[in-house]
């Protein structure tokens, strides 16, 4: 297995496309990455649903110059360490969730699944689209996937 180039976590760009370095994680970064968004989420979670939206829009639209940026600088398209497209997904996964820690693990592995998965059309566009929104559509719609499980089990359980 070849070696992966690494961040410069000094530099601003790479530091937020990393996670604030969760995905310099060895194992599983996207996972580390996805808990990092969950602590996150926890405060922007008191937004209004508007502001919540308009921040996870922001983060998303973010991304994709993060995530294109620090892949060019590293050489490499879809570095496993870019973990920004994870909190993106999980942030569209959580959009009117509702409150209690339950939601919030359920989102969390409802998200790691669809991201894991890759069902139709995920998978298609993760090999076709390039740069920074390539390393973010798969995501966003792993997110999205994840969002509309969560909230049918909402409907069917309350």
């Amino acid at each position: 297995m070849r070696k992966l180039p690494p961040p410069d976590l000094k530099n601003p760009v790479h530091f937020l496309a990393f996670g604030f370095g969760s995905g310099c994680a060895p194992v599983a970064p996207g996972t580390w990455g996805t808990l990092m968004a969950v602590l996150l989420y926890l405060p922007l979670s008191l937004l209004p649903l508007f502001f919540y939206v308009l921040a996870t829009g922001v983060v998303a639209v973010a991304g994709i110059w993060l995530c294109g940026r620090t892949a060019a600088d590293l050489g490499e398209h879809d570095h496993p360490g870019i973990v920004w497209d994870e909190f993106a997904g999980f942030f569209v996964t959580m959009i009117a969730a509702p409150p209690g820690w339950q939601w919030v693990v359920a989102g969390f592995l409802l998200f790691r699944l669809f991201d894991i998965w890759k069902p139709w059309p995920i998978r298609v566009l993760d090999r076709r689209v390039g740069g920074g929104l390539g390393i973010m559509v798969d995501d966003l719609l792993a997110g999205v996937y994840a969002l509309i499980v969560l909230q049918l089990a909402q409907r069917a359980l309350t």
